[in-house]
């Protein structure tokens, strides 16, 4: 028995192992031709990923793979995947907070540790455990389970990137890219030493009033007499407070920015897989409507290429160097690698004991491993539709995507022992 149980781990990590290779060798093959991909050319294939390719992807695997029988079976992934974005936000905090990196880097560590690369991966790994004729999840199942565990991974991850991750990169690079402006508007008015002077004198003047002018003694005064308390004593109605919230909350709201593509995709994907009679329109070999299936899944299949081109082209940037610390990459690796692995098996764990997740061995190591995944590649292609943290983002991701070769082995080795 040990034996067997010792020669279903080594050929395990010889699959995963040629798997992880292959994935490797193909980021390495953009690399001579980033000459070629200039930056125009380079925004312009990240923008048919961000509006094509990928929402085709998560629509089409969606619609195929999940029913409402099997979602009901799988609806602690979402949870789990929450809790995934939630920890590792809160350890990216820490490490702002202790390593003190540069203001514009804040979202993009931020990004690196909440997302995980969800979906290609997945792609990857689960279709090479369920190759194996000794693995230890069965044959019978294997496949379809897998396939269905990996597209609602995929999806909800691209959900979780391109809605927070997304939101937060935006109104970083906006933030700095105006206080960027601002700097060169400011040294472009001020011309001289001499007109520095006049302007600061000016602002003195105006906002400190003379010590003799007669509003000047009585001026803490005045501030103080619209507070008469009368306001304080006219109460607003619950009702109103919360109607007032909304209408901030509507207002302040861009929903343009909520519902990316890749959402509008998942959207689509889960209101054709779950409604039975627009199931058999789309879906299968002889639906009346297939080629619109058969449409998507050609255009899916173009993502994950597509996706691992442009990080291919964006990692020789990475071995140029950038102002990123070595600090700063240690605690992203860290986080990715030792820490969010070792409180997923807590929360997978607990959840399990009590009763949250059923008895099925693959959903278990899936929920596992969404906790020890690299960074989600879609951080680097937001830096590039930004065009903002390009640099960074790749050496960030080149050495965390070098470490992950080694330690996804490790970790997948580890999650299976534990569930079988």
């Amino acid at each position: 028995m040990e034996m067997d149980t010792q020669n279903r781990n080594i050929s395990f990590v010889n699959c995963v192992g040629r798997r992880l290779l292959r994935s490797w060798t193909s980021h390495g093959l953009p690399l001579p031709f980033e000459q070629d991909l200039k930056m125009k050319s380079m925004h312009l294939h990240t923008l048919l990923v961000f509006y094509i390719f990928y929402p085709a992807l998560v629509a089409s695997n969606l619609a195929d793979t999940v029913t409402a029988s099997s979602l009901a079976t799988m609806w602690f992934m979402p949870v789990n995947i929450l809790l995934t974005f939630i920890i590792g936000s809160a350890l990216g905090w820490i490490l702002i907070k202790i390593t003190r990196p540069p203001q514009h880097l804040h979202a993009l560590i931020l990004g690196c540790c909440s997302a995980g690369n969800m979906g290609n991966l997945f792609f990857i790994i689960i279709p090479a455990i369920c190759e194996e004729s000794d693995n230890p999840f069965g044959s019978s199942d294997c496949s379809t389970d897998g396939d269905a565990y990996a597209s609602l991974s995929s999806a909800l991850g691209a959900i979780g990137v391109w809605t927070y991750v997304y939101m937060i990169m935006r109104m970083s690079a906006t933030k700095c890219k105006g206080e960027m402006n601002l700097c060169n508007s400011t040294t472009s008015v001020r011309t001289s030493r001499e007109a520095l002077e006049i302007s600061s004198d000016c602002c003195t003047e105006a906002l400190l009033p003379p010590k003799d002018s007669p509003r000047s003694g009585n001026w803490s005064d005045e501030e103080e007499l619209p507070h008469d308390g009368s306001e304080e004593r006219s109460e607003v109605p619950f009702s109103e407070k919360i109607k007032q919230k909304v209408k901030i909350f509507m207002e302040k709201t861009n929903f343009k920015q909520v519902f990316t593509p890749s959402t509008i995709g998942v959207i689509f994907g889960f209101f054709i897989g779950l409604i039975p009679p627009i199931r058999k329109l789309i879906i299968g070999d002889n639906a009346p409507l297939r080629v619109i299936e058969s449409s998507a899944t050609l255009l899916g299949e173009a993502a994950i290429p597509s996706t691992t081109l442009i990080m291919g082209a964006n990692l020789l940037s990475g071995l140029k160097g950038s102002d990123v610390s070595i600090v700063v990459i240690l605690g992203i690796v860290a986080v990715r690698y030792i820490f969010l692995p070792l409180l997923g098996v807590v929360v997978v764990k607990a959840a399990t004991h009590f009763g949250l997740v059923g008895s099925n061995l693959l959903f278990q190591f899936v929920l596992m491993l969404q906790y020890a995944v690299p960074p989600a590649m879609g951080t680097g292609v937001i830096c590039q539709l930004f065009q903002f943290g390009q640099s960074e983002c790749s050496v960030i991701m080149l050495w965390t995507y070098a470490v992950a070769g080694f330690t996804l082995t490790l970790w997948s080795t580890f999650f299976m022992w534990l569930v079988s």
